[in-house]
């Protein structure tokens, strides 16, 4: 599934993996781009797979005319050696028919690859929250048992709320079913996070609450919800803990209304 760029494949043994889920608003994706354009990180390498909707473009991290001309597909590899961490960004839709096939090829690289833990950037729609999902802010996690034995400390410090299960007939005075972890609108998230707890792998979904539109506001406060926990802009080098937006955003909502119409 995972080609390398280079002529010896990299080790990914220790790193943490940061990948998102397609999801609603696109936010896990625009958090990723973040992370990538602002660490300067290094293609690795790509995802061969028949479970993603094809795609191809230009280089969308250019930093000028000399690189922007570079073919990228819809699932690559990044990576920063130093901070040992490694970002898959996925650009495509998971096609709806391979969804699981898609998550048991992503758990089984993860497991093959030896990365200490995997962190899901995701969404969920708001306006399908149960009623105990309203308190609170917009953010929630999930872990795996593995990952919760490590992290659950660092979770409490942080103030963060995990996502609620809910019950499967909200609303319903006698529904006395167990209560259900529900995702509308995350993808793969649900899906990845039941075959990593099967797995045990140390996996953790961060998702915000969000609606469908300008979204590049939710995409700035997961990322910083991520850096609040990874530490990603702690660097020596790295000065100002400043996002860096990259090139290919200027497209985020198409290239204007041409003046031909007026």
């Amino acid at each position: 599934m995972f080609v390398s760029a280079e002529s010896s494949p990299p080790s990914f043994t220790g790193f943490t993996l940061v990948m998102p889920a397609v999801a609603v608003g696109n936010v896990g994706q625009l958090a990723a781009d973040l992370v990538v354009s602002t660490l300067g990180m290094t293609r690795v390498g790509y995802m061969h797979t028949d479970c993603l909707v094809p795609l191809a473009g230009n280089n969308p991290y250019a930093a000028g005319a000399k690189d922007a001309e570079e073919l990228h597909t819809a699932a690559e590899v990044y990576t920063s050696a130093d901070r040992k961490l490694a970002v898959l960004q996925i650009r495509s839709p998971v096609i709806q028919t391979r969804s699981k096939k898609f998550c048991k090829l992503i758990t089984s690289w993860i497991k093959s690859s030896g990365f200490s833990r995997t962190v899901v950037l995701s969404s969920s729609h708001a306006y399908q929250r149960d009623d105990q999902q309203l308190q609170g802010g917009p953010l929630r996690y999930l872990m795996t048992p593995g990952l919760l034995k490590v992290c659950g400390d660092a979770m409490k410090e942080l103030g963060w709320r995990e996502m609620e299960r809910i019950p499967a007939f909200p609303g319903l005075p006698d529904d006395s079913s167990e209560p259900r972890l529900s995702i509308p609108g995350g993808g793969i998230t649900k899906d990845l996070y039941t075959d990593s707890c099967l797995e045990d792998l140390s996996l953790g979904a961060l998702l915000l609450f969000c609606s469908e539109g300008d979204n590049v506001p939710d995409a700035f406060t997961l990322v910083n919800h991520l850096d609040d926990w990874l530490h990603l802009l702690d660097g020596p080098s790295q000065g100002p803990s400043r996002w860096k937006i990259p090139t290919s955003w200027t497209l985020l909502f198409g290239s204007g209304i041409p003046p031909a119409l007026f």
